[in-house]
């Protein structure tokens, strides 16, 4: 397949969403996702799914929307004016994970394909996504496997993919007013067209279906391991910095909001629990503290050991 067709993409994202949900569901052993189907007026709709109260995920939800409109909202021609005066279609699966156990890191991903048309003009079209991985305690092994997965999937489109998408990620998911990462990274990629569409589809579908590689082996390592008040108390002032994110830098978020998108979906990927105190700083060579120290500043996870 050379060139875009919508129908298509959007039967493989909903074959994605099944697939994690299955996998996620398989994972907790016995909580299961509930599904909503919305429609939105301006055009277009989505199939969301959220998992509460499990034994291992406190929160999980996986959405698939496929919206449309005869105008973009602001928060897209802010960085592509071109783009002004077009329709769109944005489709895909964006999904975040919230654990119970303190000690297995938040995940998010997402895989999203975006066109904008007008008549008389050829159509403008990307792809995006990407997934980063957010511990509250951070262990190397479990930081090593995932960049290790993403470099690995990343390799058939090209040594230099990895290198530039870990760098990207490493630069979006940062909170400026605090100056601090959310968390250790991974992929993230926009804006991509070339060198064809066969190409990035394919690169597209790699990372959709990396995802489960890199993470339930972190879940099925750190489980089991047992927490008490002190871990909760921390994991939900970290779950803040979450929620900071989301609602002030993240682009999909603003997108969704302001193209109409159904608020409960879009702010699905908020902790169920979370919580803010006044000028916190963990105590020195704590556990938490090493979180700041060593997790959090980039770094090149796949320099040493032989990876």
């Amino acid at each position: 397949m050379n060139q875009p067709d919508i129908e298509h993409i959007k039967d493989y994202l909903l074959a994605l969403q099944d697939w994690i949900c299955a996998a996620l569901s398989g994972e907790d052993g016995g909580a299961a996702f509930r599904e909503d189907i919305w429609r939105r007026e301006e055009g277009g709709g989505g199939r969301s799914r959220v998992l509460t109260g499990g034994s291992v995920f406190e929160q999980a939800g996986v959405n698939f929307s496929h919206v449309s409109g005869a105008t973009l909202p602001a928060s897209a021609t802010a960085h592509r004016p071109e783009l002004a005066g077009r329709a769109f279609q944005a489709l895909g699966v964006s999904l975040v994970v919230h654990p119970l156990n303190p000690y297995v890191p938040a995940s998010h991903a997402n895989v999203r394909f975006f066109m904008a048309e007008k008549p008389d003009a050829p159509p403008v079209w990307w792809f995006g996504g990407g997934f980063d991985l957010t511990p509250f305690y951070g262990f190397r092994e479990d930081a090593e496997h995932w960049h290790r997965t993403a470099r690995d999937l990343c390799a058939p489109f090209g040594e230099e993919v990895y290198p530039r998408y870990k760098a990207w990620c490493d630069s979006y998911f940062f909170l400026k007013h605090r100056n601090e990462a959310r968390g250790i990274g991974g992929l993230f990629f926009d804006d991509l067209n070339q060198p064809d569409f066969s190409r990035t589809y394919a690169f597209a579908r790699a990372v959709g279906e990396g995802y489960l590689d890199a993470y339930l082996p972190i879940v099925q390592r750190r489980r089991h391991l047992p927490w008490g008040e002190r871990e909760r108390q921390f994991q939900l002032y970290r779950r803040g910095r979450y929620v900071e994110f989301n609602l002030v830098w993240d682009r999909g978020t603003l997108f969704g909001l302001q193209s109409g998108g159904r608020t409960e979906s879009i702010l699905m990927s908020m902790p169920p629990l979370a919580r803010w105190q006044y000028d916190y700083h963990p105590e020195p060579e704590s556990p938490e503290a090493a979180l700041y120290r060593d997790f959090l500043p980039a770094r090149d996870w796949l320099s040493q050991r032989g990876n």
